[in-house]
């Protein structure tokens, strides 16, 4: 059976926190807040944990998810290399709405889908967040809600479409601000994994919280498809 803990009563809070933790280290699923919308987290090293996270939302391995971070030591870490202009994005939006698509270390033991070699990485700029992540490392998190349907923007829309799918619901009240027109209410993704070539550009692949002109600022024009 579900458990929903209230993340603004601090004893709740705590306890909520050592439960997600229990949870994501026996394989199972923890819905959770960020600053964007509500994520549904496994643990990204157990290969059942993230099957158990796409078949909750009834997705294919087609669509692999991305893994949320504590900080971008763990960048460095799970990456084969971090562009100059990556290092800049992550420098000036993280923590923050900004997800980064890189070529992943060889040897690391995972398996989060068909990801080609690539991994989405995070920082979320959300404090119950980067605590269970300071304890649990990397997690895969994708929007927490059923495949074709919006991404839940408080725990209660997250447990009315996962249920008991998920062990544990931590409720931080509603998530997101203000979204650009026309934009996805996640993170901004950009695909860096052509950047090693000679010709090779920065890719907007979702238009998020980040405005696309923001990233441009940051990397110059010339650098983005």
């Amino acid at each position: 059976m579900s458990r929903v803990f209230d993340c603004s009563v601090e004893s709740e809070l705590l306890e909520g926190l050592r439960a997600a933790r229990g949870a994501i280290g026996r394989g199972e699923l923890v819905v959770m807040p960020t600053d964007t919308v509500y994520g549904l987290a496994a643990d990204a090293f157990r290969a059942e944990a993230v099957q158990r996270l796409l078949d909750a939302k009834e997705r294919g391995r087609d669509a692999p998810p991305p893994v949320l971070i504590p900080g971008i030591p763990t960048l460095n870490a799970l990456a084969e290399n971090v562009p100059d202009a990556v290092a800049a994005l992550v420098k000036e939006f993280w923590p923050g709405g900004l997800t980064v698509i890189v070529e992943a270390r060889e040897s690391l033991v995972w398996d989060l889908g068909e990801t080609r070699g690539t991994v989405a990485l995070r920082m979320p700029d959300h404090r119950h967040a980067l605590h269970l992540l300071a304890d649990t490392g990397p997690l895969a998190v994708s929007s927490a809600n059923l495949s074709g349907q919006p991404a839940a923007r408080t725990a209660h829309e997250a447990l009315e479409m996962l249920g008991d799918r998920v062990s544990v619901y931590l409720d931080g009240g509603a998530v997101g601000g203000v979204v650009p027109e026309g934009a996805d209410t996640g993170s901004t993704i950009v695909d860096a994994t052509s950047l090693h070539l000679p010709e090779g550009k920065l890719r907007i692949v979702r238009h998020g919280v980040i405005p696309d002109d923001e990233i441009i600022r940051v990397v110059g024009q010339e650098l983005v498809a």
